[in-house]
């Protein structure tokens, strides 16, 4: 039997819930939410707006500061990948941080909801207000492969970030063999311009060698057979300038890579923007420097001895 006292007590505390049983220990259970006010997105300098996008405010945290977050409706007749960049805004109005989140295959009319966080983790973005600077939809059947399965077509097809001096522009556009057996390319990739909303650009003039753009690039090497074992690259570079004279300026945010005939179509997001110029370099399938390939034991079915 239980001395009196410890019995006393038990009810005591059994009496303000903070414990069912005399000697378990549980969680108090946790009160409602705190109610607050929602984080209003921050409107887009230019007056932009989004359709398929838009920023929503979560729950409130124990700080009563909500959380942010943004939701994703395909409004399209097909499945697209998304690519959205936030830009996160203190209190004063001053830009805190840029994010870039990804939603991969939205199904027709499927709405995706999902939590603005930061890479220090979930809540990091608690109580900042977030600003869409930047969407790009692509079809999710022709979207770049990232670095996880290896896309069905056994390439992976993505741009880099590009170099600008002077209104000179490159970018490059990289090829993965992430298939088991090799990959052969020969002369130019075939390129298709998409503006904002994906329909095609006309009156660019697409030059087969960037030494048509400039002839600071470095020259493009003569079109040659290319063959890619498993895990090897190879890319081709654009070069544009964005000089603006007379008339309107022609942007192509999207650029639709058939790397070889036959091949299906990869949708990139390089950034065009061609000014008035009305012409694009591209150059040949070039296969990456040896010292930038990885190494056998790190290609695709490779032995893991």
């Amino acid at each position: 039997m239980r001395p009196a006292p410890v019995l006393a007590l038990c009810a005591a505390l059994a009496s303000t819930a903070l414990l069912t049983g005399c000697g378990k220990e549980t969680a108090a259970k946790a009160a409602p939410a705190a109610t607050c006010a929602s984080l209003a997105p921050v409107p887009d300098p230019a007056g932009r707006t989004w359709d398929d996008v838009r920023v929503i405010s979560g729950e409130c945290g124990p700080s009563g500061a909500p959380s942010t977050g943004y939701e994703v409706t395909n409004n399209d007749d097909e499945p697209l990948t998304y690519t959205i960049t936030f830009t996160l805004v203190n209190g004063f109005g001053e830009a805190m941080d840029s994010v870039t989140r990804t939603v991969e295959a939205v199904k027709p009319g499927q709405t995706v909801r999902r939590p603005l966080d930061t890479d220090e983790g979930p809540g990091s973005a608690r109580g900042h207000r977030a600003r869409i600077t930047k969407v790009r939809a692509v079809p999710a059947n022709g979207a770049p492969g990232g670095t996880d399965a290896c896309p069905l077509s056994g390439v992976r097809v993505t741009n880099d970030e590009g170099n600008a001096a002077m209104g000179l522009r490159v970018v490059g556009i990289h090829l993965v063999n992430c298939s088991t057996a090799d990959y052969r390319l020969n002369g130019y990739p075939a390129l298709r311009l998409l503006g904002e909303d994906r329909e095609p650009v006309t009156g660019v003039d697409i030059l087969r060698g960037t030494d048509k753009i400039s002839s600071g690039i470095g020259g493009d090497p003569s079109p040659r057979p290319v063959t890619l074992r498993p895990g090897e690259s190879a890319y081709a570079n654009l070069a544009w300038r964005n000089t603006t004279t007379a008339g309107d300026p022609v942007d192509a945010p999207y650029v639709e890579v058939t790397a070889r005939p036959g091949a299906e179509p990869v949708t990139v997001t390089p950034e065009l923007d061609l000014g008035t110029t009305g012409r694009l370099g591209v150059g040949p399938w070039t296969k990456t420097p040896e010292d930038r390939q990885p190494r056998p034991d790190q290609r695709p079915g490779a032995s893991q001895e």
